[in-house]
């Protein structure tokens, strides 16, 4: 196995709301500090421990919004402050970097996760190439140098659908179960969120009724929609993840800072994998980083106890599962990101912080060995990431 293992001493999220919606006003690191805040006073420590803070974010358009969240939060200003931008997977990314920054010995608390205020995103616009041209407004950059091979995001969703002939009627059933389980578990979700302008829970998940999903308006259809299955293929706005805002952190320690501060972690980060694939096929790639990282620490799909993945369309929820080879019940218990949101940067951080709130509930009074969970996500332009985590005895 992976002989690097972190300790984890805490972890926290906001809730997450769609877009113009209770979060909407706040900027990232207004999303971020009082994570922080929380984290430090959950582990009873000051704010000068913290090393440094490696935040994820992917709309925030330059800046360094790790920066501000360490001043805003009060770290000392000697803090390190980077920003990870590999846009859906920058979240998980920075947890893994901040372990990094810990095993080789260059910070020993570091404070690490994702941060997307969506409401806020700056408006974009390419610079004409003549003073007398307009500039020329944009949704999203490039994610391949080939625009045959960069598809939006939502047309990969449905292309895919018709590549593996994911019906509508499938993906919708999986639509109904996530904002079903979300819906169920939603006081067991509030140990872990921290609320934000009076909102102290995920505020898209919604009881919903098959009735109405079936007449809900299709986003979108295969590129070549009178392909064989095109029209039935079709992915539905109830099978999409709404753009969202939100954050989630945790405070990481080496063993060496735990023992100087006499903390005693909650679980440890055992390690994690970051990869590239084809930018037109990124609905594969959290399954092509799962396994990938199952494989560098020795293990199989029946060692982990607990699956996150960040959903953010059915038919990737579905592909996952037949990928590898899960039954329903075993991936995103408590509903997934299909019923919560997406706020990019943050996504993959708070899949990380669904494992680890699910671990601890899952040990807590058990006298069983230690549990695992895995988080992972797929970011446009073909990426992927995953992390393991483990549970340690309460």
């Amino acid at each position: 196995m992976n002989p690097v293992s972190i300790p984890v001493i805490a972890w926290a999220r906001s809730p997450v709301a769609p877009v113009g919606g209770a979060l909407s006003r706040l900027q990232p690191h207004e999303l971020a500090a009082p994570l922080v805040r929380a984290l430090l006073a959950q582990a009873g420590l000051p704010a000068e421990a913290v090393d440094a803070v490696v935040l994820g974010n992917a709309l925030g358009a330059g800046g360094n919004p790790a920066r501000m969240l360490a001043l805003a939060a009060g770290l000392r200003e000697s803090a390190a402050a980077y920003t990870v931008d590999t846009q859906c997977c920058a979240g998980l990314d920075a947890i893994t970097l901040a372990c990094g920054l810990l095993a080789s010995g260059q910070a020993r608390m570091v404070i690490a996760g994702g941060a997307e205020a969506w409401s806020r995103a700056p408006i974009r616009q390419h610079r004409p190439l003549q003073p007398q041209d307009p500039a020329i407004a944009y949704e999203r950059p490039a994610f391949a140098p080939w625009p045959a091979r960069d598809p939006d995001m939502l047309q990969a969703a449905a292309d895919h659908a018709q590549r593996i002939q994911c019906q509508r009627v499938a993906q919708d059933a999986y639509a109904l179960a996530s904002h079903g389980r979300a819906v169920a578990a939603r006081a067991a979700l509030g140990a872990e969120i921290v609320a934000l302008q009076g909102l102290d829970h995920d505020a898209y998940p919604r009881a919903l009724r098959a009735e109405r999903v079936a007449r809900m308006p299709v986003a979108a259809f295969a590129a070549v929609a009178q392909a064989p299955g095109g029209a039935d293929c079709a992915v539905s706005t109830v099978a999409i993840s709404p753009k969202a805002d939100g954050a989630a952190l945790l405070l990481l320690a080496t063993p060496e800072a735990c023992s100087a501060w006499g903390l005693r972690p909650a679980a440890l980060w055992r390690g994690a994998v970051s990869v590239g694939g084809a930018p037109e096929t990124p609905m594969l790639c959290a399954a092509t980083a799962a396994r990938a990282l199952l494989e560098r620490l020795a293990l199989g799909v029946h060692d982990i106890d607990r699956w996150e993945l960040h959903d953010a369309f059915a038919v990737q929820g579905l592909a996952f599962r037949a990928e590898l080879g899960l039954a329903p019940e075993r991936i995103n218990a408590q509903g997934g990101g299909l019923a919560r949101g997406h706020p990019i940067g943050a996504s993959g951080a708070i899949a990380a912080v669904r494992v680890l709130a699910q671990l601890q509930a899952q040990t807590r009074g058990q006298n069983a060995g230690p549990q695992r969970g895995l988080a992972c996500i797929a970011g446009a332009g073909g990426l992927g990431a995953a992390a393991i985590f483990e549970s340690l005895r309460a």
